[in-house]
């Protein structure tokens, strides 16, 4: 009798506690609640709407992860996302395949989840020729010969024998935004832009190997040659070999992943992702163009005369809007709802100067800020605070100018230059269309 009667003394006690940590708890985010919306109308950053009722059970009440134990430390040896991060994928089509053959094709990032501007290893964007190469590193091996003094041939330890160094740099392939050619056929910033990323690269910089080697005045030209099955193979000019090429190994601090060229790839820093060869086996140097099959009945662009442009490498200034775009729309904005609206911009010429937003489709623009870090040959991240208002239409295009001068151009600017057929080196400003309901299309604008 004694026990049961201390038993139901002690659920009293428990359940009064919980009561009171029940009325507690209200009260406080009742009174948070409060104090929330008086800051939101000085900040006018968050609208009242947005804040979440006082009695709100995600809050009231412990959550089950809070509650019972987590995974083992170390369940995941090699750390994997949230399971909620699901989206967060690349993804590819048909479509951008060698007639639908998947081990020639792009699997493209998807910019509208990236933080900051460093792409992590797993996001990465990836074209192969014939699939994705796994090369033992105790067999990989780089031969360098040609006009050099010295010929040789390195191993992996033999190449990390030299001092390293880390970059961050974008990676683009020089046909992103191809699929736009002719006008708007993905609805989808990820399938518009998203052949591309930027990394932090780690690998000795190729003219201190060179160095060792000596080369030949005469080679005014280097044959870069991979060793998957398709021995994808470009020529790269011996004066940016001389430059700023690098030899990769690792990308944000990890070895190459098998699919960004592992062991060893080629790192032609603002060129075409195309040159930067991976799997990289051979190293020629000669006198003249190879004249390769990416080089000559690919990787070229017809211009509007009908004559193609042959061995241009640097890559255009560019800029995308990332927030809002088809796959995040403003769907959930309420009237005087202020917004930030992020991109990314980049040039192979050097650092991003500017970036100026339209809301007109280009007739009028203002100029966005660069936040974060502005780096030459990087992604740099741009943002402007803008007001929604309920019912109205826009047309959201992102321009941007380099160090070097150059000035993002119009889609017809673009066409008069290349004509209607070339698919690479696209760098037009590209147009969202906000709709009334806050829905997000893909545009262009052609006047």
């Amino acid at each position: 009798m004694n026990k049961m009667t201390k038993t139901s003394s002690t659920d009293m006690n428990i359940m009064v506690e919980q009561s009171v940590e029940m009325t507690s708890r209200r009260d406080f985010f009742r009174k948070a609640a409060v104090y929330s919306a008086s800051a939101v109308v000085a900040s006018n950053v968050l609208s009242p709407v947005e804040l979440l009722a006082a009695d709100d059970e995600n809050i009231i009440h412990h959550q089950k992860w809070g509650t019972t134990l987590g995974d083992e430390l170390n369940k995941n040896p090699y750390g994997v996302p949230s399971p909620y991060e699901h989206n967060n994928v690349r993804r590819t089509t048909s479509l951008l395949s060698s007639a639908g053959d998947m081990h020639a094709a792009v699997s493209l990032t998807p910019l509208h989840e990236q933080q900051g501007i460093i792409t992590p290893n797993g996001l990465f964007f990836t074209r192969t020729h014939n699939g994705v190469a796994h090369i033992d590193p105790n067999k990989y091996r780089l031969m360098i010969h040609g006009l050099v003094e010295k010929p040789i041939v390195l191993t992996l330890d033999d190449i990390k024998k030299y001092p390293s160094e880390s970059v961050i740099h974008f990676l683009e392939c020089p046909s992103n935004g191809a699929a736009e050619w002719k006008g708007p056929q993905f609805n989808s910033v990820q399938f518009v832009k998203g052949m591309m990323s930027c990394t932090e690269w780690t690998g000795v910089r190729l003219k201190t190997v060179l160095a060792d080697l000596g080369v030949d005045p005469k080679a005014k030209w280097m044959l870069a040659e991979g060793q998957d099955g398709s021995e994808m193979s470009r020529t790269v000019p011996t004066e940016k070999a001389m430059d700023d090429a690098m030899l990769v190994y690792a990308m944000n601090g990890e070895a190459l992943r098998a699919e960004q060229g592992y062991p060893v790839r080629l790192l032609l820093p603002g060129w075409e992702a195309n040159l930067c060869v991976k799997w990289l086996k051979r190293l020629e140097f000669g006198t003249e163009p190879w004249y390769c099959k990416e080089e000559t009945s690919k990787y070229t662009t017809l211009t509007a005369s009908g004559k193609a442009i042959q061995h241009f490498y640097p890559l255009e200034v560019n800029s995308i809007i990332t927030s809002p775009c088809p796959e995040k729309n403003w769907e959930f904005l309420e009237d005087g709802d202020m917004v930030e609206i992020q991109g990314l911009a980049w040039s192979g010429q050097g650092k991003i100067k500017a970036v100026d937003l339209s809301f007109d489709g280009g007739k009028n623009w203002v100029e966005a800020s660069l936040k974060g870090l502005v780096l030459p040959k990087a992604w740099t991240r741009f943002s402007y605070m803008h007001k929604f208002k309920e019912g109205e239409t826009l047309l959201l295009s992102s321009r941007a100018m380099d160090e070097a001068g150059y000035v993002q151009p119009t889609v017809n600017q673009e066409k008069k230059i290349i004509g209607v057929e070339g698919v690479y080196h696209r760098n037009s400003i590209c147009t969202w269309e906000i709709m009334k309901n806050g829905e997000v299309n893909n545009v262009q604008m052609r006047s």
